[in-house]
């Protein structure tokens, strides 16, 4: 898999749009970043699952998958070995990521029902 493969994968589910963020390629439903391209380096991409879904995938796949050091793995966010990654595997993890994005109510949502 290569960023490009990685690139055109998240840019085919619906909605995502990309943006940059840090100085890397991200994805984005909705204005909220599910998946980057280029952390911690041009060899990896990081999509954001949830603790569980992490827990599986880096269970079934450790070769592709594995938490993102530190608090933010222990949030789910997950990086991906691109050149292990095929593409079935990454479509569903790109997915899976989109998903919970997109299952989220946003921020002003969440501060309106607040008021």
């Amino acid at each position: 898999m290569s960023a490009t493969r990685f690139r055109r994968t998240a840019l085919s589910l619906p909605e995502v749009i990309e943006g940059a963020h840090h100085g890397t390629a991200d994805f984005r439903v909705g204005n909220r970043i599910f998946a980057t391209l280029g952390y911690p380096d041009k060899d990896w991409g990081m999509v954001k699952l949830t603790p569980e879904q992490q827990a599986i995938v880096v269970e079934a796949e450790p070769e592709i998958f594995r938490p993102v050091p530190g608090g933010w793995g222990k949030g789910g966010s997950t990086n991906v070995r691109l050149a292990k990654a095929d593409q079935v595997t990454l479509r569903s993890a790109l997915t899976m990521a989109g998903d919970n994005i997109a299952a989220k109510p946003s921020k002003t949502t969440r501060a309106k029902k607040r008021s």
